[in-house]
């Protein structure tokens, strides 16, 4: 197994390498804290008297400037919504990665704690993710080892890619990401609002009538609303409970009408969503080690930045 690559992280930049590494005849392993790959194409799953109700609670869209991004789209079935020039995933945001990864080996539900070995010998830590959160002590359960591995790629946020790597922290040291509380809001009764809201200048970044996007229920009444990155930092650490009658407040707003009250709803909290100042390289590649870093946050805040990060570390590692 030891011509075999880790990668820890299923988001796009570590699909990204996966698919290439593979491409070029090479084993790959891929470590994910999530249920499945995709880390913010993510798809939120409910029931409510009955009905199935599905959110896309992380990114709402995505845009291909390259044709390597715009192919792997196409592969993946993205559909266009609510323009011509941004795509979703079909029936929801998680497909996208789903297709993506096809049939490259997934550990997924696990928390990569620690790397140990040596280059060309590297062995992964990793414990069940219900019982490991990234930031906290590791648990004092036994972990599962796995291993040895050529080489190891990092497909992270910066901070928790730091965490797991010491050594690469003064080179992540510049990296900033704004945090994203999202409110998902299930209503009864259809919202005098447009599909989709970008205010300026206002606590909400961006709301959209998630069931108006293309292969979902258009009578479930999904809304999704994303916070703007000053609210977010001001209410980081309220309860996600607490988070919600505020935000949708904030949306009655925009509609200068009461609105009803949600028949469903819930919070998530994303720590790390929106790039605000990137490493200003493709990625981060150490031959000594054999340890590499990939990830949106090495170029610019898009999921294509993310994907071609990911295709740039395979090739480094593969010529």
């Amino acid at each position: 197994m030891t011509d075999c690559i880790a990668i820890i992280g299923a988001g796009l930049a570590g699909i990204s390498a996966a698919r290439s590494l593979a491409a070029r005849g090479h084993a790959v392993r891929l470590f994910d804290k999530g249920r499945a790959a995709g880390g913010r194409l993510a798809t939120r799953r409910a029931e409510h008297g009955g009905q199935r109700l599905q959110f896309d609670h992380g990114a709402q869209y995505l845009r291909a400037a390259g044709p390597g991004f715009a192919a792997a789209l196409a592969e993946a079935g993205a559909q266009p919504w609510p323009d011509a020039e941004r795509r979703v995933g079909m029936p929801g945001m998680s497909a996208l990665p789903r297709a993506l990864l096809g049939a490259l080996p997934l550990t997924a539900g696990r928390h990569v704690g620690e790397v140990r070995g040596r280059p060309g010998a590297w062995t992964i830590r990793h414990w069940d993710a219900k019982e490991a959160r990234p930031g906290a002590p590791l648990p004092v359960t036994a972990p599962v080892e796995d291993g040895p591995f050529s080489a190891v790629l990092v497909a992270l946020p910066a901070p928790q890619a730091a965490a797991l790597l010491p050594a690469f922290g003064a080179a992540l040291a510049p990296v900033r990401y704004a945090p994203c509380w999202t409110v998902m809001a299930h209503f009864d009764a259809p919202l005098p609002l447009p599909d989709t809201l970008r205010p300026e200048g206002h606590a909400i970044g961006w709301a959209a009538r998630d069931s108006a996007k293309p292969g979902r229920d258009a009578g479930a009444g999904c809304w999704v609303v994303q916070a703007g990155p000053a609210w977010t930092r001001a209410n980081l650490e309220r309860p996600a409970a607490e988070v919600v009658a505020p935000l949708l407040a904030e949306l009655a707003g925009l509609a200068r009408v009461p609105l009803p009250a949600p028949a469903w709803a819930a919070a998530h909290r994303w720590r790390y969503s929106l790039l605000e100042a990137p490493l200003g390289a493709p990625c981060l590649w150490d031959a000594g080690s054999r340890i590499g870093l990939a990830g949106d946050w090495c170029l610019a805040g898009r999921a294509e930045a993310a994907w071609d990060s990911g295709a740039a570390l395979a090739a480094l590692l593969a010529p």
